[in-house]
């Protein structure tokens, strides 16, 4: 298990110089681990089921210099962090980086949801104990590097509570009522739309400023004209399309579903095995690679790409259209059984459903969006029955917005899921679709 993440390893030492002539270097996820549908396994070879996933491509390692004045350099980004974290109000958090003074520098600032992201690290583990606990699991592991940054798991409440805040909006609203921020929880490996005044009972959150490479995050796409785009702030060429394009519909044969819509298997094997635009050395992303073209700030009724792409477009069990999630390779270590779940990026809403019962005033539900510009994909398999939200009728909402990174089951039959996982309701899907990438 280990050959493949140490050939990576004595690689990866070389790489750090060649990122930092990047704008914009995305940094390894630190995952280092091969996973099937469920557990560790071998790394397998190429032609094998599960090939090409994050613990088997080279990238930048992270690489950080503490300076020793309460300041963190990344070497890799050119960022430069607070070692320590605050907590603070969303609405407060710009006013109290232009009055930070730490190591002596005056020009911090309040994070953007990617120069945040670029510090998490997928080796981490929300732990076996139920997320609900108090206090942190004994096997529980920061998504973070805490041989270098301080971290703490809440006190109080429940210890996968460790969301810090972004300078980072969302246009539209979340759970039908709330302005939300975009925040990074180092403690259950996740990004999520958050309510900007706190939502009940005004919480607070944690905070660390940045300073240092104002380009990092700004993508430079040129369209090649041959169906890929390359991003040349990141070195990172991708599929135009998604698995849904009417482009890759001759390579859908054999797949379950048929129409664009994979699990995390056939993603990585359709894209281990395209031969596209001249290349045959496309590969599915991981978390850090496809977060890195999530376009923020868009209008909520328009998915959070760039207009250069194109995504395909589903319909919700309420008949709504969207966009849909987007598998990753990175496996998130989440649950009751670590491995079975994988990455994915939402690029249309990311949807919940909510009981109607305490929770408030949702205002009325945001009106679907129209299709995408690429290739369509059936509608998503209802899921009812397992453990999850019951009890009470249920509301479909948009609960934590257009380029919320979550997780899903890699495999199983999409009817036997519950109608809403985890205090959110979050919708699970095992059938996503899959960008390539190359670079």
């Amino acid at each position: 298990m280990r050959s493949c993440v140490l050939v990576g390893m004595m690689v990866g030492l070389a790489l750090p110089a060649v990122a930092q002539t990047l704008p914009y270097a995305v940094v390894d996820t630190g995952q280092d681990v091969c996973y099937d549908d469920r557990r560790a396994i071998l790394c397998p070879s190429a032609g094998q089921a599960f090939y090409g996933q994050d613990a088997q491509t080279v990238r930048t390692p992270a690489r950080y210099h503490d300076n020793g004045d309460g300041t963190v350099s990344d070497l890799v980004t050119g960022l430069v962090w607070e070692k320590a974290f605050r907590r603070l109000n969303w609405s407060e958090a710009v006013s109290q980086a232009a009055a930070a003074r730490t190591g002596g520098h005056a020009d911090w600032r309040v994070p953007t949801i990617k120069e945040l992201y670029s510090l998490m690290d997928f080796r981490g583990t929300t732990g076996l104990a139920r997320p609900e606990q108090s206090g942190a699991p004994a096997d529980a592991r920061p998504y973070l590097d805490i041989s270098v940054f301080r971290f703490e798991y809440p006190a109080q409440g429940r210890s996968i509570d460790a969301q810090y805040v972004t300078s980072t909006t969302y246009a539209g609203l979340t759970m039908g009522r709330d302005r939300a921020f975009f925040g990074v929880n180092f403690a259950d490996g996740r990004i999520k739309g958050y309510p900007q005044d706190g939502g009940p009972g005004r919480r607070t959150w944690y905070a660390r400023f940045v300073r240092g490479n104002p380009a990092y995050g700004r993508n430079d796409f040129v369209d090649n004209g041959d169906g890929t785009v390359s991003d040349r702030a990141t070195g990172l060429t991708w599929t135009r399309g998604d698995s849904g394009d009417a482009a890759f519909a001759g390579r859908m044969a054999g797949t379950a579903k048929g129409d664009g819509r994979l699990d995390w298997r056939e993603a990585l094997a359709f894209c281990a095995g395209l031969d596209f635009a001249g290349h045959h050395d496309w590969r599915l992303p991981d978390a850090k690679e496809l977060h890195s073209i999530v376009a923020y700030g868009r209008p909520a009724d328009q998915p959070a790409l760039d207009s250069v792409f194109q995504v395909s477009a589903i319909r919700e069990a309420d008949g709504s259209a969207n966009w849909p999630y987007a598998w990753t390779s990175t496996t998130h270590l989440d649950g009751r059984q670590p491995g079975d779940f994988a990455v994915y990026v939402a690029f249309g809403k990311a949807m919940g459903n909510l009981r109607q019962g305490g929770m408030g005033s949702m205002g009325g539900m945001m009106g679907g969006p129209p299709p995408g510009r690429g290739g369509g994909m059936g509608p998503p398999d209802g899921g009812r029955g397992g453990m999850g939200i019951s009890g009470g009728a249920t509301r479909l909402l948009d609960v934590h917005g257009a380029g919320a990174q979550r997780s899903s089951p890699k495999s199983g039959d999409e009817s036997r899921l519950p109608v809403g996982h985890g205090p959110q309701g979050d919708v699970l899907r095992i059938y996503n679709s899959a960008r390539c990438v190359r670079g």
